[in-house]
């Protein structure tokens, strides 16, 4: 409802009333234009906050702000361009610093403004020049520093792969000179303070980048104006930077970040990153990842295939098929071999060397089956299976064709939803005929016990939180794919929520 163009409940008309909810609600179905009227606005939004609403869609070519009425119509190149916008907003809640607002059509099929507002002419230049790949003018460049912050929040989603400081150096560095960042988690979420030498460089970078992927289909930016305006950093460490202070210590049992960090990024060329025309340079996920983890891939040394050794396992109880379902996870596993003269170990072979960092940072230290197991990157480039004829008691098994792999489907909504190991797991596919009970009743019999169940509105996907993470592991191991009658099998995953 809140994007519906045509939702019929426009408490204003199109032309001006001022919005309030004195006035009779209105209903319109105003039909497709290249004009798009924008409600419920915040009082302090600005001109270049809407304007970034149309960037992704295609060319804005005019604005008309109405800033007692919290409104603004936005002009689109095309009619193409807005019906797009409004298309994907009406399944994406448009936001303007965490705001909800609302999108439709206008009765208007052009803007006619005043072509002598200097202002706004100079914002779209400057949003022209920055889509573009070009550099504002000085007087462009004046029009976007108003009362703008040369800090940005940064905030990352579905962040699947580890974005590290020097990630986000390496990127907004592209808009300008990047002075100081402070990193944290806040909420689960990996946040950031950057700050800019100048605002207007902050501005830009806002514009080109925010709603943007570092990677394919994860890790996406969100960028607001943080109300700070100069950051306070006592440390250079890997959470925090002042770029201006080299001489700054790393503070207690911080790790101050080594040249081989640098030298990862620049020689790993194998880019993930998504494509911003002048903003990110190749940078390889499995740099990051191996950054964020304290260990570096370099090229030609340990550490750059797929494949990890995992040791410290309960031998009595592990098999094959219990690695396979806890770093599937993480990545699509193709091998793993049980050590046959030490079968406490194991190799588990990743499709590729992203999965194996992200599988290593996920899971090293946790418990499964009562041992808390080590995982480290492996010499080995390829998990070798047995030779023809030879019976190694079914300790090497190949999953290269396994049905269950979670992220052989691009930009699969798996890539979105992968966290680390935790006490309370997300359930899907699950039938319409099976009660909580039932559920309770199978995650209790894994061997754990069940603290809180919270079925979906649906019915189909639920959250279960099991009294420890050992226990969740437990369950996932013994329950993910899980044959629930008529052929529906139960998918289990960890979870970000709590109930």
């Amino acid at each position: 409802m809140y994007n519906s163009p045509n939702s019929g409940m426009s408490s204003i008309s199109d032309r001006a009333s001022n919005g309030s909810d004195s006035k009779k609600l209105r209903v319109e179905e105003a039909p497709p234009s290249r004009v798009l009227h924008i409600r419920k606005l915040p009082n302090e939004a600005s001109e270049t906050e809407v304007i970034a609403l149309g960037l992704p869609f295609g060319k804005v070519t005019n604005i008309l702000t109405l800033k007692g009425k919290n409104q603004a119509f936005l002009e689109m190149g095309t009619e193409e361009a807005a019906v797009t916008m409004v298309n994907y907003y009406t399944t994406v809640t448009p936001h303007v610093r965490n705001v909800p607002i609302f999108i439709q059509y206008s009765n208007h099929k052009e803007l006619k403004t005043d072509s002598g507002n200097q202002r706004t002419q100079a914002v779209l230049q400057a949003v022209s020049a920055v889509q573009s790949g070009g550099s504002p003018s000085s007087d462009v460049q004046e029009a976007l520093a108003a009362a703008s912050s040369p800090v940005l929040r940064i905030i990352i989603d579905n962040m699947f792969y580890p974005v590290t400081l020097d990630v986000l150096q390496q990127i907004f560095s592209k808009f300008g000179t990047v002075m100081k960042i402070i990193t944290f988690t806040k909420n689960n979420q990996f946040q950031a303070l950057l700050q800019f030498s100048d605002p207007v460089n902050a501005q830009q970078a806002k514009l080109a980048l925010d709603g943007q992927n570092i990677y394919n289909s994860c890790c996406t930016l969100r960028i607001d104006f943080s109300k700070l305006v100069n950051l306070n950093v006592k440390y250079n460490n890997d959470k925090s930077r002042d770029y201006t202070r080299p001489e700054l210590p790393a503070g207690d049992g911080q790790p101050s970040l080594d040249s081989t960090v640098a030298a990862a990024f620049s020689k790993d060329s194998n880019s993930l990153l998504g494509k911003i025309p002048g903003a990110l340079n190749p940078l390889s996920a499995a740099a990051a990842a191996a950054a964020a983890a304290g260990r570096v891939a370099l090229a030609g040394q340990a550490g750059s295939s797929g494949v990890l050794l995992v040791s410290n396992l309960n031998e009595e109880m592990v098999t094959p098929q219990s690695l396979f379902t806890l770093f599937g996870v993480y990545g699509d596993v193709q091998r793993v071999k049980i050590l046959y003269n030490k079968k406490d170990s194991a190799l588990i072979q990743m499709s590729d060397a992203n999965q194996a960092q992200l599988a290593m940072s996920h899971l090293n230290g946790q418990k499964m089956y009562g041992k808390i197991i080590r995982v480290t990157l492996s010499k080995h480039q390829t998990v070798a299976l047995p030779r023809d004829g030879l019976d190694d008691q079914g300790l090497t098994k190949d999953y290269t064709n396994s049905p269950l792999h979670r992220f052989k489907k691009p930009g699969s909504k798996n890539f979105q939803n992968i966290f680390p190991p935790s006490a309370t797991l997300h359930l899907s596919n699950i039938p319409q005929d099976v009660t909580e009970d039932d559920l309770r009743l199978l995650f209790s019999n894994a061997g754990g016990t069940v603290k809180a169940f919270k079925f979906f509105q649906d019915r189909k996907m639920a959250l279960i939180q099991m009294s420890t993470v050992e226990e969740a592991i437990q369950a996932l191991i013994d329950l993910h794919n899980y044959n629930m009658g008529g052929n529906q099998h139960l998918r289990v995953s960890f979870s970000k929520s709590t109930i």
